[in-house]
């Protein structure tokens, strides 16, 4: 009742609401004096699905949700491997997504691995993209005159608005799909592979997974499939792509 916030009366009516709709789902345990989970029970309302409720776990470990605001009600022990808090400044996000939606051209500095000191560019931003790590700005780079990625956390600082000049339908990169077809290590054992299968989802071997292109390099890299498979030992690859030709050529 504290939990959704309604009276003793009204919790009662809903119970007894469900029950007639589910008389299966719920037995009563006299030695108790509550309602449990039936040992046929079937979900009414909701799909079960595990990564949401993995996701709710991390987003409170992440301070991203309470445990109040949660609709976890009991939370098992858990932790998680820490990730970098990122140093995206809110103005940026900011102006970054109000060039998304008038469609504008912003100019930043911003900070390359290419060059030693910021430079200074115009860029017209069309969505943001997460590589699994770090935010980035899918933008037109008017400087360079193609479309590419910019780091929200390497952006200096933004500077002026001005008129886009290229439709954001033209990043073929962006709006083009592949998928990339996986399957486990042909060297593990027959065991290890159905374990591989297991852990990805895999039917008759093989998982697919759809990455648009502009991040096909991020995604093989966080699958460990951007480097020769015969490199690392198969039980440290784990995964190999099936398709590799089709997806790098």
């Amino acid at each position: 009742m504290d939990a959704f916030g309604v009276s003793t009366q009204q919790a009662s009516l809903d119970l007894n609401a469900y029950i007639e709709q589910a008389k299966r789902n719920l037995v009563y345990d006299k030695s108790l004096r509550t309602y449990l989970r039936g040992k046929h029970f079937k979900p009414k309302y909701l799909k079960p699905d595990a990564e949401e409720y993995f996701a709710q776990l991390r987003a409170v470990d992440q301070g991203l949700v309470s445990s109040e605001q949660s609709w976890i009600s009991s939370f098992p022990s858990f932790g998680a491997t820490p990730t970098p808090a990122r140093g995206v400044a809110p103005e940026t996000l900011r102006d970054v997504l109000a060039a998304i939606r008038e469609p504008a051209a912003l100019q930043v500095t911003y900070q390359s691995m290419s060059r030693p000191e910021p430079s200074a560019r115009w860029i017209e931003p069309h969505a943001l993209a997460f590589d699994g790590f770090r935010w980035h700005a899918r933008a037109f780079c008017q400087n360079d005159q193609v479309f590419k990625d910019f780091l929200l956390s390497r952006i200096v600082e933004v500077g002026e608005q001005g008129p886009a000049t290229a439709e954001p339908s033209a990043d073929e990169a962006w709006h083009t799909e592949i998928v990339l077809e996986i399957g486990p290590h042909p060297d593990l054992s027959v065991n290890q592979r159905r374990a591989i299968e297991m852990d990805y989802g895999m039917e008759s071997g093989r998982a697919q997974i759809a990455v648009r292109r502009a991040l096909l390099f991020y995604a093989l890299k966080r699958l460990g499939l951007d480097t020769d498979p015969a490199a690392r030992r198969p039980q440290d690859q784990q995964i190999v792509l099936l398709n590799r030709d089709e997806v790098i050529g």
